[in-house]
């Protein structure tokens, strides 16, 4: 018997191409859904009405939030601090819709890099700049002109709490794992979990309390080159069994 395979939604961003604005998403996070979590990813545009979102959501079995180079608008989160560019209005205002419908639909929701970070402000959540006075970037961010495989090749040590999703999915105590973001999360939102931080306190992995159906976000990159990393392959292969186990039954 033919068995269908589950459906995540992966959102996009605004980027100008060839001198207009385009949705894209990188390859790198497609392929993650369909490699190594066995599941059929679908793009979702974020230049839509957010009141879209439900309608969206009830056709998808889970939401994947990517990382992105663009920041969030810090009035998403109360902060009357100044934006650092670049910005992604429609993706701020859309991904906030997605984690909401999400939530409500009972729906797994998975974040990468700015997807916790967005998850976290969908939640009653702040975020705060690593670059602001007294912040650590130079922990969390490669130097600026490097080398994408050098971007991604930077990397540190975090510490997994047990009892948590993360612990249970790699058994390890600590990861080394790559860095490349210049927000992290301030205050915790609303029905979170701190699943591991990193040795300045940046949290690094959140997932969900009580919540319909799995939350569950990495602050680093788990898509660059996963094959190289085990516990990178093991988030893939969580994402792929907890949306089929959450997915309804199809003909």
């Amino acid at each position: 018997m033919h068995i269908n395979k589950p459906i995540i939604g992966v959102i996009a961003c605004t980027r100008s191409i060839e001198g207009e604005a385009a949705q894209t998403v990188k390859l790198r996070y497609l392929e993650g859904v369909s490699r190594h979590a066995d599941a059929i990813p679908v793009l979702i545009a974020s230049n839509q009405p957010r009141e879209n979102a439900p309608s969206i959501v009830e056709r998808l079995d889970a939401v994947l939030l990517t990382g992105s180079n663009s920041n969030i608008d810090p009035t998403h989160y109360g902060s009357p601090e100044p934006g650092q560019a670049p910005i992604d209005k429609e993706r701020d205002l859309y991904s906030i819709a997605l984690v909401q419908a999400a939530m409500a639909a009972g729906k797994p929701v998975f974040g990468i890099c700015r997807g916790l970070q967005e998850i976290n402000v969908a939640m009653g959540g702040t975020l705060t700049d690593l670059r602001a006075a007294g912040g650590n970037a130079a922990r969390h961010h490669a130097p600026d002109g490097v080398s994408i495989d050098e971007m991604f090749g930077h990397a540190h040590e975090i510490s997994l709490h047990r009892d948590t999703p993360l612990f249970a999915v790699t058994g390890a105590d600590s990861l080394t794992v790559n860095s490349v973001h210049f927000q992290a999360i301030d205050r915790l939102g609303d029905n979170l979990k701190v699943n591991a931080t990193s040795p300045d306190g940046v949290i690094e992995a959140i997932s969900g309390i009580n919540t319909r159906a799995p939350v569950f976000a990495v602050q680093w990159h788990p898509e660059w080159r996963p094959a190289e990393r085990a516990h990178d392959l093991a988030l893939w292969r969580y994402v792929g069994e907890t949306t089929r186990h959450h997915a309804p039954a199809r003909a």
